[in-house]
């Protein structure tokens, strides 16, 4: 039987990485059926819609997606596809490895790190209020007659709502992951020093989550601390577990420890579906002209076959694209120490490298 799996091509160099994600899994003789849907700024076009019904009833069907970058407009525009995928099939973990590999340009040696990020709440979840609206000034007055610490008439208004229940899950998640992967290390990420209520609260729970981990050693970070020691001493960490917010930050910080966005996949993870994409963005600039690094889609479609189940062909792919990337013949210009476009493979290229590779 054949693995259904909603595949959205993506927009900008979304339909050239996501195509070389396909194109390797198919590779590995899994078998795979792809449902194509689209979303983003191509479905736009074509539905009037970012995110059409169709695309959240394949993944509902299927329980399994592979998704290429989708354009998120800054400041306005559309709400976010992936922030709106989240939250529709309730993927609340966001799981971003960041491992270094030979040939990638890195001040670090030997990182190997988890962000297991909480997708559902915190001020990321994006429930905000505009300046001067109804529902910013109810907020506001609601605070300045309950609160010591007035805030000003004409403020924008996010709200960090933080709850035990997703609190306990996404550690929950955190910790299941280090037992099934040899992990040894939990942390949890945090300003509870400051935020008492809210991040004390997930403090608290990760602190009594733990307990039913005799077997996984814990501690815990405040946040900025945690960016500090990631700079100076990451092999002390292992598995980090944090809210919505200081998950999307640090985990921008882990891959660039490793080298960029380029060699870092991404997974969304619920209890009846899982999303997997790069964590880069769609690169508009340079859509169509076959230069982007298809890394990070490669190595999530790893992510995606070890879900399922797939260890062994999981591991060729991923010592397939380590190889390639080791010997640097066949890489896109971003993985070049020289940065030479004129002796950089394309995308196209370094995707039939890896697959050469891979049969080898």
């Amino acid at each position: 039987m054949a693995y259904q799996v909603t595949f959205i091509p993506g927009d900008g160099i979304g339909p050239e990485v996501s195509s070389a994600a396909r194109r390797v899994l198919e590779a590995t003789g899994v078998p795979f059926e792809w449902d194509v849907q689209e979303a983003g700024m191509t479905a736009l076009e074509k539905y009037g819609d970012v995110l059409p019904d169709s695309v959240i009833e394949s993944i509902r069907r299927n329980g399994l997606a592979l998704k290429g970058p989708l354009t998120t407009p800054v400041g306005g525009g559309f709400r976010s596809v992936n922030v709106a995928l989240r939250h529709m099939l309730d993927l609340y973990v966001n799981l971003r490895p960041a491992r270094t590999y030979k040939g990638v340009q890195s001040p670090y040696e030997d990182v190997d790190l988890v962000v297991v990020r909480e997708n559902m709440e915190d001020l990321y979840a994006g429930v905000e209020f505009d300046t001067g609206t109804p529902e910013a000034k109810e907020v506001i007055a609601a605070i300045n007659q309950r609160s010591e610490k007035p805030v000003a008439e004409n403020a924008a208004i996010s709200i960090k709502a933080i709850t035990p229940e997703n609190s306990e899950r996404i550690v929950r998640f955190a910790f299941d992951y280090a037992v099934k992967n040899g992990r040894r290390l939990v942390t949890a990420v945090h300003k509870a020093n400051i935020m008492k209520f809210t991040d004390g609260l997930f403090l608290r729970v990760a602190q009594e989550v733990a307990k039913d981990y005799p077997s996984i050693e814990f501690n815990d970070r405040i946040v900025d601390n945690m960016c500090m020691q990631l700079v100076q001493k990451p092999e002390l960490y292992d598995v980090l577990v944090m809210p919505n917010l200081y998950g999307d930050i640090l985990s921008d910080l882990t891959a660039g420890m490793i080298g960029g966005l380029g060699v870092a996949p991404s997974a969304n993870i619920g209890d009846k579906a899982a999303v997997f994409e790069a964590i880069h963005g769609s690169a508009p600039s340079y859509a169509g002209q076959n230069v982007a690094n298809p890394v990070a889609m490669l190595l999530s479609g790893v992510m995606l076959l070890r879900h399922i189940g797939e260890m062994e062909a999981a591991e060729a792919v991923d010592r397939a694209v380590a190889t390639v990337i080791a010997e640097g013949k066949h890489v896109t210009y971003d993985l070049r120490p020289d940065r030479d476009r004129t002796k950089a493979a394309s995308t196209t290229e370094m995707t039939d490298a890896i697959i050469a590779e891979l049969n080898r």
